[in-house]
């Protein structure tokens, strides 16, 4: 069972670091006003807005060396990460995770960041936090979204309620929730960071790929095992896709059902986890209950 991190009491410090992708110093303005405002303390790292000439927030060894010392300081009771994009993959097999085993704390983000979710999930055994990153605390149609987070990490658990819809799969089911972005899950098969999904409830989502790109990951995901064996099943949004002059001529929904049609576990349709504006903070590795009928309830145990 995965171990909890301490909630966020006021004063208590959230690291900001940016481990992949480049973003500016003023896009992190707004994210840092607001924790303050919640009542914490911030620590920017250098990473953030950062003097790098290319698509990363700096080099691979400065964006693993800020990472690191965020990890392994214990005055830091969360870290946030800035933005994802691409580049945690290029690190991970130099992070050192032994002081947040054995003091640990929230690890917040998504897309990109789904590879120290993974990571963290099946080596190190403690829950992270899949939502948003600092560039949503601009966005007024996210607030909701943002001040979810506030409440997961002051303790608040897990519910969330929404309507059914005619291709979801009837079920209940009880398990441990892991997942996140759909191409890093894919990119991880065959790693030591990739998810072991037998039993849990696995949850995807992905962002301006073409559809053909999707039921190939889904294909992935189906012949390598990771579908055959899971308790339920939650598909966010599939944001800005594309398709080609001739079309792929299946939708996401058609695809999932098609490759689980001889599997007996719940399906859920659009449910708010993406890279729009919906994107409810889901805990990595907490056992959840997902019931899918007329509703669809998805709450912490």
């Amino acid at each position: 069972m995965n171990r909890i991190p301490p909630y966020l009491k006021k004063g208590d410090t959230i690291g900001i670091t940016c481990p992949a992708g480049y973003m500016e110093a003023k896009k992190v303005e707004k994210c840092i006003k607001t924790l303050q405002d919640w009542g914490f303390e911030v620590m920017v790292g250098k990473t953030v807005g950062s003097k790098s000439k290319n698509y990363f927030s700096g080099s691979d060894e400065e964006r693993r060396d800020e990472l690191q010392a965020m990890l392994d300081d214990s005055s830091i009771k969360a870290i946030l990460c800035g933005r994802g994009g691409y580049g945690v993959s290029r690190i991970i097999d130099e992070l050192d995770f032994k002081k947040l085993r054995k003091t640990p704390k929230w690890i917040i983000g998504f897309s990109d960041i789904t590879v120290l979710h993974a990571h963290i999930n099946r080596n190190v055994g403690i829950t992270t936090l899949h939502a948003s990153m600092a560039n949503a605390f601009n966005d007024p149609l996210q607030a909701d979204y943002v001040d979810m987070i506030r409440k997961v990490l002051k303790g608040h658990g897990m519910m969330y309620k929404l309507k059914g819809n005619k291709v979801n799969k009837k079920g209940k089911a009880i398990g441990e929730l892991i997942g996140g972005n759909l191409s890093l899950i894919v990119h991880l098969l065959g790693t030591d960071s990739a998810y072991k999904t037998k039993g849990k409830i696995l949850f995807i989502e992905d962002l301006g790929e073409y559809l053909y790109h999707i039921d190939r990951m889904l294909l992935q995901l189906q012949r390598a095992g990771v579908l055959k064996n899971l308790a339920g099943l939650i598909i966010g949004g599939f944001t800005d896709l594309k398709d080609n002059p001739r079309v792929f001529g299946e939708t996401v929904a058609e695809m999932v059902l098609r490759l689980t049609e001889e599997y007996h576990f719940p399906i859920c349709f659009g449910f708010p986890v993406s890279h729009g504006a919906e994107n409810v903070p889901l805990k990595v590795g907490a056992t959840v209950a997902l019931e899918v009928g007329k509703r669809v309830t998805l709450k912490e145990m």
